[in-house]
């Protein structure tokens, strides 16, 4: 189609004809044949750049709609259509020939998992910060990309992690359930009385975004001192918050609170043991938001009965959900939340749409957001 009729083809669509065009007779021709054709104009319709659609794999059906509505514009979708975690055997049968998949720290993906889904597979998103339920270095072996959501979260972790202290400090679930069971008689001096942050030291485990952000949230309750533990030096950032960096031993041999806050790996892995409970003061508050498995769970129960620390607030268990027979449903001093750090509207659907955004950008070959 030659220049002219390609200009006058686009004024005569969107109404903007001005002036006067010559037009040969084989224009005129090229015009009367376009112009007795049907013509759809849809100035909003965003077009796949798929050649072909690439088939995407969801393990569940109740993440926040932002992100699968993203996948369903240029891929096809196929998903676990349950709002719990796909069972392992419907995972497995399903995920064979797929693209890509969207998941969580729920859906453990491995060996057995990357085999059965086969050579087409070449990126998977995970809706979290953790991803050690992916078998990352056996993705980076056969070249499948993995995106996370590390970001988005750390405030909304950080803010559950100050209620969880401040919950299991103060005995707040003990005293609701005294309400509600008949235990409260009367105003008591001495009764349901916990403990403060004001004049405590705070010891946080792991000073990456998450911990920062929890040093920050707390200081203007006033401790004593807020210290903390990293793998690396962080002495400038440790200057800048008013904290202070000390050695493990130090971490939890003088803390009254105790707050891990760390990556759960092969270092950290029942990290917090009866060996370290022992050196802790009876006094002492542990609090995990991280991960279950850092902490050894036993030991954990076993220290909270004979009292080497005083009470915990825990977010994360082994495993997760906790039975509902566990020793830690039975102890007075512990708080259990169901997993709920990053628990916010707005977080959750910030999360879905990363999820899928990373989805999308690893199938065009292009950056994602948050990448592994």
């Amino acid at each position: 189609m030659n220049p002219v009729f390609r200009q006058l083809s686009a004024a005569l669509l969107s109404g903007s004809l001005r002036g006067t065009i010559r037009l040969g007779s084989n224009d005129l021709r090229q015009l009367l044949a376009f112009t007795a054709r049907p013509v759809t104009w849809e100035p909003h319709r965003r077009y796949c750049c798929f050649e072909m659609k690439p088939k995407v794999y969801v393990t569940r059906n109740d993440y926040a709609r932002i992100g699968l509505d993203l996948l369903r514009e240029e891929c096809d979708i196929s998903l676990w259509d349950e709002g719990y975690p796909v069972p392992r055997d419907e995972f497995l049968k399903n995920v064979a020939g797929k693209d890509a998949i969207y998941c969580s720290l729920n859906d453990r993906i491995d060996k057995e998992l990357l085999d059965q889904a086969g050579p087409n597979l070449k990126v998977i998103s995970t809706i979290s910060v953790g991803y050690d339920h992916i078998d990352v270095k056996e993705c980076k072996q056969r070249g499948i990309r993995v995106g996370y959501t590390p970001d988005v979260l750390t405030d909304a972790t950080a803010e559950l992690t100050v209620a969880l202290l401040l919950a299991t400090a103060r005995r707040m679930f003990e005293a609701n359930k005294q309400v509600h069971t008949g235990g409260w008689k009367s105003w008591s001096p001495m009764w349901m009385c916990g403990t403060s942050v004001k004049n405590s030291v705070v010891g946080i485990f792991g000073f990456g975004r998450i911990g920062q952000e929890v040093a920050k949230r707390l200081a203007p309750f006033k401790p004593s001192r807020i210290q903390f533990t990293s793998r690396t030096d962080k002495f400038l950032t440790a200057e800048d918050l008013n904290v202070t960096q000390v050695p493990f031993d130090e971490l939890i041999e003088t803390s009254d609170f105790l707050i891990i806050a760390c990556s759960y790996n092969v270092e950290t892995a029942n990290l917090f043991n009866d060996a370290v409970f022992s050196r802790m003061k009876p006094s002492a508050i542990l609090i995990n938001t991280s991960r279950g498995g850092v902490v050894e769970q036993h030991d954990l129960i076993h220290a909270l009965r004979a009292g080497k620390i005083q009470a915990a607030g825990l977010d994360v268990t082994t495993p997760e959900p906790l039975p509902l027979d566990s020793p830690l449903l039975t102890l007075p001093n512990v708080v259990v939340l169901p997993h709920i750090g990053s628990a916010d509207i707005e977080t959750r659907i910030e999360m879905s749409r990363i999820t899928a955004c990373n989805i999308l950008a690893g199938l065009k070959g292009i950056r994602m957001l948050s990448e592994v």
